[in-house]
């Protein structure tokens, strides 16, 4: 039991430090995130505890405008503070390989399997829908690079359908934060196993970034090796 409390204890300053910095962040691009929240909050629970002077259950109604009003409150500011993540990520490097980790489970995410000297880039994702190839940079110079990157994978995984994504603002493109939605609409055609037989064998094939020589010596402090590669 002793444990358990330390444990709790330990870990409530984390959640309060993380919602703390996710509040920083968004605040420097959204000034008003903190009038929002605190107007969403006090309006449900004033909206609440007039309703219960109305019926004359002031206290039971008071109780139930303060929950909900604090779950209004979590629901716009973590609307918001994607929304703020989303606008500071837009146009970065590897922008679309943040979203796509970060998609949930059932998906596994290999950014960067291929890229060219103009650094656009193609991620894939794999998941019940079968294989995601998505695509960030110039509209024109990664539209040779992704098909090549499908032709592969269609080469590779003949019974595994392949879709592809360009991300971007323009025609025929996905905004980055709609990505996400996009490819959890996707139609679910694949069972678990096919999934994991796709896998292993995208595995074995490699990618760009396990592909890549590694420098002889020792690893430079807080370098990480990319996943999947090996040292030699």
């Amino acid at each position: 039991m002793a444990r358990k409390e330390n444990a709790d204890t330990t870990a409530n300053p984390g959640r309060l430090k993380q919602i703390a910095l996710t509040y920083k962040m968004t605040r420097k691009a959204d000034s008003k995130v903190g009038l929002v929240v605190a107007a969403v909050g006090i309006v449900t629970f004033g909206v609440f505890l007039a309703l219960g002077f109305w019926i004359d259950h002031p206290i039971y109604l008071g109780i139930l405008g303060f929950l909900l009003a604090f779950l209004a409150m979590a629901i716009v500011f973590g609307r918001r503070a994607e929304r703020a993540a989303f606008g500071q990520m837009e146009g970065q490097p590897g922008a679309a390989a943040a979203v796509l980790q970060n998609i949930g489970r059932g998906w596994t995410t290999t950014p960067a399997v291929a890229m060219n000297k103009s650094q656009d880039v193609v991620h894939r994702a794999v998941g019940k829908a079968g294989i995601v190839l998505v695509a960030e940079g110039n509209p024109n110079r990664v539209k040779s690079l992704l098909a090549a990157e499908k032709k592969k994978m269609a080469r590779i995984v003949v019974d595994v359908p392949v879709h592809d994504v360009m991300v971007g603002d323009g025609e025929g493109q996905v905004p980055l934060k709609k990505l996400r939605t996009t490819l959890l609409k996707l139609p679910r055609v694949l069972a678990g196993p096919q999934v994991t037989a796709a896998n292993d064998r995208l595995r074995a094939m490699g990618d760009l970034m396990s592909n890549m020589p590694l420098p002889k010596g020792p690893m430079p402090k807080g370098m990480r090796m990319p996943r999947g590669g090996k040292a030699r």
